[in-house]
């Protein structure tokens, strides 16, 4: 049974709101514990599934590799990129982070967020997620969600 209230997507802000988490949120890849963390953050956007923020201290050591690049987010900056990796395995630029966030956001600095398709398994409240549709945003689905959350074919442009 979710821990987490219903709530429908398209009731979430734009531009987006942050709200602290303190239901436990857990990675795990390659058989690995590598975040785990009862002092998480979430972005709440409309359409889109929330996105967990992980402080860096609750990261495995070593589980961020920094992979280079970025890109530009209109509300919360510029994007650092992050491999996972653990148990000889890497799952590319499957993280992410701002270093320097907008004064709305700075609460996540220090902290990342990952996807949750190349990961064994992301989990809110002990509940596994589904990653947001499309392979773009990285939102994670939990059982608690109504409404159509953007991603899937047709709605990239919402």
């Amino acid at each position: 049974m979710s821990q987490l209230s219903p709530e429908n997507v398209q009731e979430y802000p734009r531009p987006p709101a942050l709200e602290p988490v303190r239901l436990p949120l857990k990675v795990v890849f390659a058989g690995v514990v590598v975040a785990d963390t009862t002092d998480g953050w979430r972005v709440l956007e409309t359409h889109h599934a929330p996105t967990y923020y992980i402080p860096r201290a609750d990261w495995r050591e070593g589980a961020l590799v920094s992979a280079g690049g970025g890109s530009v987010c209109e509300w919360k900056g510029r994007a650092a990129y992050w491999d996972v990796a653990a148990a000889g395995r890497a799952a590319r630029r499957a993280a992410w982070s701002y270093p320097a966030p907008t004064p709305a956001f700075a609460a996540i600095r220090d902290h990342v967020a990952v996807y949750p398709g190349p990961m064994d398994a992301c989990l809110v409240g002990g509940e596994q997620v589904s990653p947001q549709p499309g392979g773009f945003y990285g939102g994670w689905v939990t059982a608690n969600l109504r409404g159509t959350v953007k991603g899937a074919p047709g709605t990239e442009f919402w």
